[in-house]
């Protein structure tokens, strides 16, 4: 009797719970973003440590498709309309935008009357390059934690688009092109939107740029007019041309067609000096696509999650903050890491 009196009074299982492949929904036998070959995954976005290629089938938001495919090759791809719920299993599964980039997808699973919400990334600063993030209730959340200091509180991307003007015309002045540094899928865009109408020159597209911002386009988002860098004559002068390169250009044999530059880093990173001075750049740029700390913490304290498990970042500072606040919360050590960083 005293075993049955315990075994009903038992916590309920995790709906979600980590494995060495990814997370993993047992109810509804299905990964989110799983980084291993399994047999079936919701992705949350395109981006290459949420996103891997040799699962069985993949889930993912309607507008992610064409990203997933681009990335991935020819895969077994389903594509789901953001707030339609399908049934695996025992649950309940729906994805919403986290307005991270274009197509990026939280992951809501309910289990009864368990609800439980993965964010991937996500930011909830206004982009007209991908759909708004949608506050969800539920009782536990797993969600980033890449900026998760009260150090970081992203300027307006208004701001920043005026100082990378500003920064073209004094390169023009300089008779140097200006070279600015953006990871290709998500950044890149946003910055394109951006300084759409605002520039007297076409933006110069390294080649890696160029398949994003086409699905970009072709799902309707207004861009600044491009050219590729590999189409303008050799001899052109570059004096006041702003360039879009990824990380992976910097010190490039590419770069050196450009004779004089100055370089810029576009990334939420670059609020510190000191990574700009890392990098080896003349300016720094603060646009991140993930949300900053006040985003972080008023997407978990209105969401009412009881629960909270933080992935993908430091969590030193947020977690004891939480649980000041009552909140219960945990450290989740997944594989994801920070495209921001990555030199493609």
């Amino acid at each position: 009797m005293l075993a049955a009196s315990a075994s009903a009074n038992a916590p309920p299982a995790d709906v979600i719970t980590l494995t060495d492949k990814g997370l993993y929904c047992a109810a509804g036998d299905f990964f989110i973003d799983a980084w291993k070959p399994v047999h079936r995954t919701f992705v949350t976005h395109g981006h290459s440590d949420h996103a891997h290629v040799g699962m069985g089938e993949y889930y993912c938001s309607t507008t992610s498709e064409p990203i997933l495919r681009w990335r991935l090759g020819e895969q077994n791809i389903h594509a789901l309309p953001f707030g339609q719920s399908i049934t695996m299993g025992e649950v309940q599964v729906s994805l919403h935008p986290a307005g991270h980039i274009l197509g990026s997808a939280q992951v809501r699973v309910q289990h009864g009357d368990a609800v439980w919400v993965f964010t991937g990334d996500f930011k909830r600063e206004p982009d007209p390059t991908c759909e708004a993030f949608e506050l969800l209730r539920c009782d536990t959340l797993i969600c980033e934690a890449t900026f998760a200091y009260p150090v970081y509180a992203w300027p307006t991307i208004a701001h920043e688009v005026e100082r990378i003007e500003r920064w073209v015309a004094h390169c023009k002045e300089q008779g140097k092109a200006a070279v600015l540094y953006a990871y290709s899928l998500g950044k890149a865009q946003r910055v394109l939107a951006g300084l759409t109408g605002k520039l007297d020159a076409p933006v110069l597209l390294h080649g890696a740029m160029a398949r994003g911002t086409d699905i970009y386009r072709q799902a309707g988002i207004a861009l600044a007019a491009t050219e590729m860098v590999a189409d303008v004559p050799v001899d052109t002068d570059f004096a006041g041309r702003m360039v879009l390169a990824p990380p992976s250009a910097q010190d490039s044999a590419w770069l050196k067609r450009f004779k004089q530059v100055e370089q810029g880093f576009a990334s939420g990173w670059m609020l510190l000096r000191g990574n700009r001075r890392r990098r080896n750049m003349q300016r720094g740029f603060v646009i991140s696509d993930h949300a900053d700390w006040q985003e972080l913490v008023d997407t978990i304290t209105e969401c009412g999650a009881q629960r909270v498990l933080a992935t993908h970042g430091n969590t030193d500072a947020l977690i004891p903050y939480l649980q000041s606040l009552g909140i219960q919360a945990e450290r989740l050590r997944t594989a994801y890491g920070d495209e921001e960083e990555a030199a493609e």
